[in-house]
């Protein structure tokens, strides 16, 4: 982006505004609209018009009244400081008018990219009216890069290389997710929680053959603890992957990867925000109880690998972190992953779940990046080839 003379350009930019809004559509969480100023800032301060493209939910190809981005011109202006011009369509006469009428200075906004189903299937002729408002192309929306749909990857075939590139967001979650990746394997600490293993498996397994040590958090954990033969209780478990979560273990094995699986957790009898009776070894669990938290032997392990590591990545939590009386793992971990920050440490977190524990327990400006994208950064851990990220190379 460093290298684009904006000057009297129509800058079409891909951004991620599917943010989260109220019964009212008032915008509830602006992170998504935040984290992309800067991009739209740039082009402005360059003397281009940024013409925004984006989805809100998934409307499925219908024109959904309350998922249109019209509700969120306010909060664009608040972000951007300067006035923005709503298209009520992302193509055709209404989209083109509302883009010839705009002047350096000022911002479109086009509709609803997924009102049109030819969206998500990637259609050429969709990509190509869309890439005909624009003399530029920006993709900063890393939240979509793992998807090959019109506006994240086919639409980059219409500009010329010297035309196309990523916005300063995209730019900065390739970099820095690439220079963890590419870090010292043996000083290097991935932490893994969430509900199931299903929807980590290949970040866990792509993990394993990069970085020294993993630590299992979250509901997970048990479906790993129930493979060894420990009793869990009515706790969260995957019987379907206890063959996999051995495999896992033995590759771990094999790599010379450090395996972290809790050895305690903090149990009670119903899921909901009360008090725990007691902290329980993850393997006795009693019928009827079940896990809700890492224990304190969990957490120091997990505290103590983090210490000494020089790179750090984090996606999912420890427990509910949600429920107070179950955010002591996550919060601890939280503050570890800061500590290590602090001494040298890269940190790198992302995933919706993380993003939100580290937002709540105040880490926001104690770690080193915080990525936008969960899908798309699992993706990218998993070793996998980002659409998105493929279109501009």
């Amino acid at each position: 982006m460093k290298s684009f003379d904006f000057t009297g350009k129509k800058v079409l930019i891909r951004v991620d505004f599917n943010v989260p809004q109220d019964e009212n559509l008032a915008v509830t969480d602006n992170t998504r609209i935040t984290a992309a100023a800067p991009t739209i800032k740039k082009v402005l301060a360059g003397g281009g018009i940024p013409i925004l493209m984006s989805h809100l939910g998934r409307p499925g190809g219908e024109r959904v009244a309350k998922m249109s981005l019209n509700a969120l011109v306010g909060e664009v202006e608040k972000a951007v400081g300067a006035t923005v011009h709503f298209a009520e369509d992302c193509i055709g006469q209404a989209a083109e008018s509302a883009v010839s009428k705009a002047q350096p200075g000022e911002v479109v906004l086009l509709e609803n990219l997924r009102y049109y189903k030819e969206e998500t299937s990637g259609d050429a002729d969709f990509a190509k009216a869309l890439s005909e408002l624009g003399d530029i192309y920006l993709n900063d929306a890393f939240g979509t890069a793992h998807r090959a749909h019109a506006s994240t990857a086919i639409i980059a075939q219409y500009f010329s290389p010297e035309n196309k590139g990523f916005g300063d967001l995209m730019n900065a979650e390739v970099e820095s997710i690439s220079k963890a990746l590419g870090s010292n394997r043996h000083s290097t600490v991935a932490i893994v929680g969430g509900a199931k293993v299903s929807s980590k498996i290949g970040v866990i397994s792509n993990m394993i053959d990069n970085v020294g040590t993993v630590i299992i958090g979250g509901g997970m954990g048990f479906t790993f603890v129930k493979a060894m033969g420990g009793a869990i209780g009515t706790s969260l478990v995957e019987d379907d992957k206890l063959d996999l979560a051995k495999e896992l273990m033995q590759k771990a094995k094999e790599k010379g990867c450090n395996l972290l699986i809790p050895v305690d957790t903090l149990i009670t009898k119903e899921f909901a925000d009360t008090p725990a009776e007691r902290v329980c070894a993850i393997g006795e669990i009693p019928d009827g109880y079940m896990g809700l938290d890492n224990g304190p032997k969990s957490v120091a392990n997990a505290v103590e690998a983090l210490a000494s590591s020089k790179t750090i990545i984090w996606n999912g939590p420890m427990g509910v972190f949600e429920f107070d009386h179950y955010a002591g793992g996550t919060k601890e971990v939280a503050q570890a992953v800061a500590d290590a920050t602090a001494n040298g440490a890269f940190s790198l977190i992302g995933g919706g779940d993380s993003v939100a524990a580290v937002n709540k327990f105040g880490f926001t400006d104690k770690v080193s990046y915080i990525s936008t994208g969960g899908g798309a950064m699992l993706e990218f851990l998993e070793g996998k080839t980002l659409p998105g990220v493929a279109a501009l190379r």
